[in-house]
């Protein structure tokens, strides 16, 4: 009971300690000068009264608005629950500039970095409502990212029946980037709203590539005051389109490898995982190591990442899942990542050398060629006793050391004794029973298999491997040696351990198993006499 009373004392604490935290958030950390962003304080401790501390904020922004939101605890999801500050802030410098740290009682947020670009020149006689089409950068190269920002501008307040035209490109992929944003920004002292959508760009040929003009309509509200509330909506539609762009689209560089899938990316990293780490622990034969490898770029989707070379290595038989593919949204543009992973069974002791993996890319940012690689890897195997059969030891029960005898004395020997034991067997069979039932000291072989069978039968992978290990014990060879002369047998042990190491066992079938066992021919090329009907006698005939 003291022990409970410690368990629960203890989680409570650690859900006490992750409650009292105070998380800043932002809605983006890169924006124009001029423009507003919402920093998000959020604290799940209800014991926190009153507001946090925003003075640090004064000196590097003008706080235009404060929100409180508060959120009831409920069974469906207990993470929602606290209060949130929601506070929208306009930077008064452009550069690199930071949130402090804030304030709430005794509970501190993090620093968040912000990068205020320059204000661009503004453009002459912009409507109530405009929209701005814009390019982060002038030129790529094929299949590479190009992110197309579209802002709509409105200094007059919109009904909510507005509605964009769909973008689209001949020769050029198109993939929204994330959620439409809406904010704030101050043009020539008159401030604004702003719905800002971004777009990444993949063109699929080089040469020049037109982004056509996009159209918003909307219906703008009149300011009239005298307007009754319940009165029908008054407004005046308006229709704005964005000035078309072209990209010059490079085709793949010369010093590219040929055979190297093309990576145009600014970013690429590669890294490994072990599970469990053969740096750190035995490894022995028929042991499971997973390894996982991830593929990361910046400016590519994970549909562009390409699969990466599989382990090909004698004594390790590999088996791979289905790769990973997923996409993150960032400031950016897209973040492809591609995990792989496959469970590596080792056959064989000793060392195994596994080759170093290489990715070549092109990084768009510095224009050169590069390569990320994994370093090679040595696998120490050790023998696994649980995987072999005992095998008798040889001695001489006459404790003579046969070596020194001609071979006419042992084959005398030999022959003498043989008389003897065969005469003493057949006097002692004349006073014996023509039936004589033997005591068993375990499972005979007929009973393991018959577990063998149900578990084949009932497609359960692991009980079929602790049958079939049970019943080769009681075999005159090993398993490896049966599986290495008969390759129906080999074939199906494959797809047990296939079932055994991966995601795909509940789909395992063990009729194949069962069939292979049945017809194993006989050891020293001894084969089986075959009945009328062509079928091979079962192994234990009743």
């Amino acid at each position: 009971m003291s022990r409970f009373c410690v368990f629960v004392f203890s989680l409570l604490l650690c859900l006490q300690v992750q409650a009292a935290a105070l998380l800043a958030s932002v809605d983006r950390t890169r924006l124009n000068a001029g423009e507003t962003l919402e920093l998000t304080l959020q604290t799940q401790d209800l014991t926190q009264f009153g507001k946090p501390d925003l003075s640090p904020l004064q000196a590097d922004f003008e706080v235009q608005g404060t929100r409180q939101v508060n959120s009831l605890n409920n069974l469906g999801d207990p993470s929602v629950a606290g209060t949130r500050w929601i506070i929208t802030l306009l930077p008064r410098q452009t550069g690199s500039v930071e949130i402090p740290a804030l304030q709430l009682g005794e509970l501190r947020s993090e620093p968040i970095s912000l990068q205020i670009l320059a204000e661009q020149a503004a453009s002459e006689n912009h409507g109530p409502v405009f929209v701005d089409a814009s390019l982060d950068q002038p030129e790529v190269y094929v299949q590479a990212q190009a992110v197309l920002t579209l802002s709509i501008y409105h200094s007059v307040p919109l009904y909510d029946d507005s509605s964009l035209s769909p973008l689209q490109i001949d020769n050029a992929r198109v993939e929204p980037l994330g959620e439409s944003r809406t904010f704030e920004k101050v043009i020539d002292g008159v401030r604004h709203g702003v719905i800002e959508m971004r777009y990444a760009i993949y063109p699929q040929n080089s040469g020049d590539l037109t982004i056509p003009a996009l159209t918003f309509s909307a219906t703008a509200a009149q300011n009239d005051a005298e307007q009754e509330l319940n009165a029908p909506r008054v407004g005046k539609q308006v229709r704005v389109s964005s000035t078309p762009l072209v990209l010059t689209v490079n085709p793949i560089p010369a010093a590219y490898p040929a055979n190297a899938p093309w990576l145009p990316t600014s970013n690429l990293t590669l890294e490994e995982h072990w599970s469990p780490d053969p740096d750190q622990q035995q490894v022995q034969i028929g042991d499971s190591l997973t390894r996982t490898v991830i593929l990361q770029t910046e400016g590519l989707s994970s549909a562009q990442l390409p699969p990466l070379p599989a382990t090909e290595v004698k004594g390790l038989r590999r088996y791979p899942d289905q790769p990973q593919l997923r996409n993150q949204v960032n400031d950016r543009g897209l973040l492809g990542v591609r995990e792989e992973r496959e469970a590596l069974v080792p056959t064989h002791s000793g060392r195994l050398e596994l080759p170093a993996q290489e990715v070549f890319w092109w990084n768009t940012r510095e224009d050169h060629l590069e390569h990320s690689s994994l370093p090679a890897r040595s696998l120490q195997i050790q023998d696994n006793p649980a995987l072999s059969a005992d095998k008798p030891v040889s001695s001489d029960p006459l404790g003579v050391d046969t070596r020194a005898l001609w071979p006419w004395q042992l084959s005398t020997l030999v022959l003498a004794l043989t008389t003897v034991l065969g005469f003493a067997l057949w006097w002692r069979a004349r006073s014996q029973p023509a039936v004589l039932r033997a005591a068993q000291a375990g499972p005979s072989p007929r009973t393991l298999l018959d577990d063998l069978k149900r578990a084949c039968q009932a497609n359960d992978p692991q009980a079929t491997r602790q049958a079939l290990d049970a019943w080769a014990r009681q075999q005159p060879e090993t398993l490896a040696d049966m599986a290495a002369r008969f390759v129906p047998l080999s074939d199906a042990l494959d797809g047990l351990n296939g079932a055994l190491y991966s995601e795909t066992g509940q789909y395992w079938q063990g009729d194949e198993l069962w069939r292979a066992i049945g017809t194993i021919p006989a050891a020293e090329q001894i084969q089986p006499t075959t009945s009328d009907n062509g079928s091979l006698p079962p192994l234990y005939p009743k």
